[in-house]
């Protein structure tokens, strides 16, 4: 059995900005589900403060001294489904209205990199692995050889660094190498932390990490190109013996139509006809779009930034609503995106609707309701929006990039394979083409379009096959 404690900045059930948070909340679970040790460990924002503290347990407190930074963390610890949780508390660093974005971001996570590592020497905790994820936990691997060089208890341990998006790479001014982080300046001087001319965690984490994964095979290979490789490319490559991707899972039991609460009417493979009709129906209803089962519904949850390619979106809006279909956007991002979706419902009343913002139960029934799902992104690592639309019957209509190209098998007319529609270059009119290519199966098709549902919710979206990659990897470390 192998222990392994997961190192990241935010994650379900107790706090989500985005697809990092699925992961945390998923992978840890299934494997202790497996026989493993896992445990995570991650800030305590001011919404965990407020919907869990009366639920935590302090554990101890402790100074924190890297660099210039002298304060104090307090360790609280829970338990849920076999995982045990640690949440560092500093109020001034993390009880905050937002997670990210701050002018101090390289302070915050330099302390809190430091005062993960110094729980572990406070409550004689030393795992097998450590896996951290993303830019914010990125120093940790070269402090942990470096503040504890002469510990064997530190230098036993395995690092692993998953990137779950490179154009995120905590970049910061090479000041705070030895004022937040307490390590001499040499690692910029000889260009092992140097970036930009300041300092990139991430960057770090590549280099003095065992083994570095990203969630998708084919990103894996994309982040070693310059197209894809935001710079970082070389220091990528450089490690590409020890780089892997393993594409991401969902929670299955949290994703299930056969068992959703947020539902009109659940469903299963062997239901989905009446199911989702039920469904979109309940879905067309709320929205104000005229009720219509044979109508093709698409949908979009989905932060609206240029990466998830809706600037194509809007490109094509007037072509695609000249189409017989209804369309329901949710989601928010870049406000001159938000403005223009601000306007379908008015330019098409009762065909398209807009949802500025995040709405849980909104989007389980968006995934339930609608009959094909749009994501034309630029770039993916993973994405999880498909693996659940897949789940719940809508087929998934991608770009073939990242974890969007390993996931969705393009529909085959002839063999009649496939869990939905792909299309190949960051093109409007491709995506178009692929649109109606998506419209004519649905009304012309009608029996291949019940078979493409089928095989979408049969499809294995789970941690199952991928936690058994991550067992793999950990166990070639030793």
């Amino acid at each position: 059995m192998s222990s392994v404690l997961f190192v990241a900045s935010e994650g379900l059930p107790f706090i989500k900005s985005g697809g990092l948070a699925d992961v945390i909340g998923s992978l840890p679970k299934e494997l202790v589900r497996k026989g493993d040790d896992a445990r995570v460990i991650m800030p305590l924002y001011l919404k965990i403060v407020n919907q869990h503290k009366e639920n935590l347990e302090k554990l101890c407190t402790f100074d924190v001294h890297s660099g210039n930074l002298h304060t104090v963390a307090t360790i609280y610890t829970t338990v849920r489904e076999g995982v045990t949780y640690y949440f560092v508390e500093h109020q001034g660093y993390f009880e905050r209205g937002g997670l990210y974005g701050y002018d101090d971001d390289g302070e915050r996570f330099a302390f809190f990199t430091k005062a993960v590592l110094e729980m572990l020497n406070q409550i004689d905790y030393f795992p097998d692995i450590v896996h951290c994820h993303d830019w914010h936990t990125g120093m940790l691997a070269l402090m942990c050889k470096d503040h504890y060089a002469n510990d064997e208890r530190y230098q036993n341990m395995k690092h692993v660094m998953t990137i779950h998006n490179l154009a995120f790479q905590g970049n910061f001014s090479a000041d705070l190498l030895y004022n937040c982080l307490g390590m001499d300046m040499k690692y910029y001087f000889d260009g092992t932390v140097r970036f930009h001319n300041g300092i990139s965690y991430l960057k770090a984490g590549i280099l003095f990490s065992d083994k570095v994964t990203t969630v998708s095979d084919t990103y894996a290979h994309e982040i070693l190109t310059k197209e894809f490789g935001e710079n970082m490319e070389g220091v990528l490559e450089s490690r590409a013996w020890d780089l892997s991707g393993i594409v991401n899972g969902i929670d299955c039991d949290l994703w299930n139509p056969k068992t959703d609460s947020l539902l009109a009417k659940n469903y299963d493979v062997k239901s989905f006809v009446g199911g989702k009709k039920a469904n979109k129906r309940a879905l067309q209803e709320a929205m104000g779009l005229r009720v219509a089962d044979d109508v093709l519904l698409i949908g979009m949850v989905s932060r609206l930034t240029w990466q998830k390619g809706v600037y194509l979106l809007v490109e094509k809006m007037y072509e695609l609503m000249g189409q017989d279909v209804q369309l329901v956007i949710l989601g928010t991002g870049e406000t001159n995106i938000e403005n223009e979706f601000k306007q379908i419902e008015y330019r098409f009343p009762r065909r398209a609707v807009y949802y500025c913002g995040y709405n849980e139960e909104l989007a389980h029934q968006i995934y339930a309701g609608c009959d094909a799902f749009l994501m034309p992104s630029l770039f993916e690592p993973c994405g999880l929006s498909q693996l659940i639309s897949m789940r719940y019957g809508t087929l998934p209509i991608v770009r073939e990039t990242g974890g969007l190209k390993d996931t969705v098998i393009p529909y085959n007319q002839y063999t009649k394979e496939g869990t939905g529609f792909t299309f190949a270059n960051f093109n409007a009119d491709e995506m178009m083409n692929m649109i109606k290519y998506c419209i004519y199966v649905y009304y012309m098709q009608k029996e291949d379009w019940k078979t493409l549902v089928a095989n979408a919710m049969k499809a294995d979206v789970s941690w199952e096959a991928s936690c058994r990659k991550y067992f793999e990897l950990y166990d070639s470390m030793f």
